[in-house]
Order: structure tokens, then sequence, then C-alpha cells
């Protein structure tokens, strides 16, 4: 499918909202170069996903960091691309309110989105699995690299990264679940739709009367829903609806134009 055949649909919705957010997921950050999980190269193709369980963590902390250390070191030289640049300009525009993301990366803030709800932690620090107390990746990571041994707090206690990992709750739903609540619009990128309960802050938009888009590379089972769905790179498809957003903004200003 060609990117422009829904992205003005998509865009005509947008700027006809009142309160619209995007809901991210890794496919969002592909073209930055970091792996999705679910795709035809994702992550769980070539790892177990237990390595990203809270009980392997606890069982094999060694293990653990030699995993995250070599992924979590990638996050921190990636770059922004055109799918963050688009979501930050839509937001300075006023036609998205909020971004609601599955991804742990930082991108979307490094892009220059300001309101950003991160459910599932972030890459950017660790925390204390004893104390609790919170300190850089990097300072962490240079622990471990001089060491090759799991990094530690000065309580004693080994620091893990700062996300969600299986077997624990999201963090900040309750506020990404209220966004939702006020949003009569959601726009979804790159998020398979398949891990809950982050899947259904979207869902919970469309139940309540909200428009539900859908740009994702492999379809989801929630396209039969959506009022738009374009199967496109995530950068390709949002530049399209933003430059098709700016068209509509500016054609209602000229007189006599609707």
């Amino acid at each position: 499918m060609d990117c422009g055949d829904e992205s003005r649909r998509a865009a005509e919705a947008l700027v006809n909202s009142s309160h619209s957010i995007a809901f991210t997921g890794a496919g969002v950050s592909t073209e930055s170069g970091i792996p999705d999980f679910r795709g035809p190269n994702g992550l769980w193709r070539r790892f177990d996903p237990r390595m990203a369980s809270v009980e392997y963590f606890l069982d094999d902390p060694r293990g653990f960091w030699a995993f995250y250390s070599a992924r979590f070191k990638f996050m921190l030289s990636a770059k922004p691309n055109a799918a963050h640049f688009a979501l930050a300009e839509l937001e300075r525009m006023g036609l998205i309110k909020a971004v609601i993301t599955q991804n742990v990366d930082g991108l979307h803030s490094a892009a220059g989105s300001v309101k950003v709800i991160e459910i599932h932690g972030s890459s950017r620090t660790v925390r204390c699995s004893r104390c609790g107390a919170r300190a850089s990746f990097e300072d962490a990571l240079r622990l471990y690299e001089e060491t090759s041994e799991p990094p530690r707090c000065s309580c004693g206690g080994i620091y893990r990264p700062d996300v969600v990992l299986f077997g624990e709750p999201v963090v900040r739903l309750g506020e990404a679940l209220d966004e939702a609540r006020r949003s009569d619009l959601v726009l979804v990128v790159g998020s398979s739709l398949t891990v809950h309960p982050a899947a259904e802050i979207p869902l919970l938009v469309k139940e309540r009367g909200g428009s539900l888009l859908i740009i994702n590379m492999e379809p989801t089972e929630y396209d039969d829903l959506a009022d738009v769905v374009i199967h496109c790179p995530a950068g390709k498809a949002l530049e399209s609806v933003l430059r098709k957003s700016k068209e509509i903004i500016e054609s209602r200003r000229r007189p006599g134009e609707h």
C-alpha cells in the first residue's frame, strides 16, 4: 500500500479531533536501528523472552546483565528518526496532546516531544533492587564493564534497568488510562497491540467512541476496528500525515476554502 492512500484520512481525523494522543511501540524505533520484539526479525525470534523477566534477573543477574548491557548500551547511541520528529512536530502544532509509549529508549523526548508517558520505564536509568536508589545507566554500565560483574549500589544491592520486566506491573498505567479517557482519537504507531495491559490504552479510546488510527508494518488483530490503517514504515507514514495535516490547516485559513 502507498502510505499516501490513507494518510490524508488520518490527517483529517487529527485536525478535526479535540484531544488526540499517540500510542507507540517498538516499530517506531526500528528506523533508529533498535530491533522490535515480535516482527520478522524481532528480538524474541533470536532470544528467549524469559531473559526479560524479573525471575531471570533474580536467578541469574550475571546472565541478565550480559544480555541487557549490550542492548541498552546500543540504545544510548541511538538517534531519533523521522517518526519521532514527526510526532514531536504534531505535538507542537497542538494536534497531539501526549505520547504514551511502550518503548524505553527515550527517543521521543530526544526528538522534542514534551508530554511523554513511558509506561514501561526508561533504559536511561537503573535502580537498586534492594534500596530503590536510582543512578544513570551509563554509570552502572561503567561499573559492569570494569568488573564484568553485575553493578552494585553502595548499599550492596544489585542495580537493575529501570524498566518493566515480564512479571511486573506496568508503571504509569493509571496516568496513561486517564489520558486515554480524555481523548477522542488515538494514533497507534509501531505497536502490534498484543501486549496487555498496555494494549488496553488505545482500545479504551475506541470503546468510548473515539477514533483509532493504526500505523504498523504488520497487520494487527485490531485492524478491523480501526478507522484508518496504514501498513507502512512509521517514518514514511508519519511524515505524510504531518505534511497533509499542515496542508489541511493552511487550506482552512484561506478565505472561501474549506
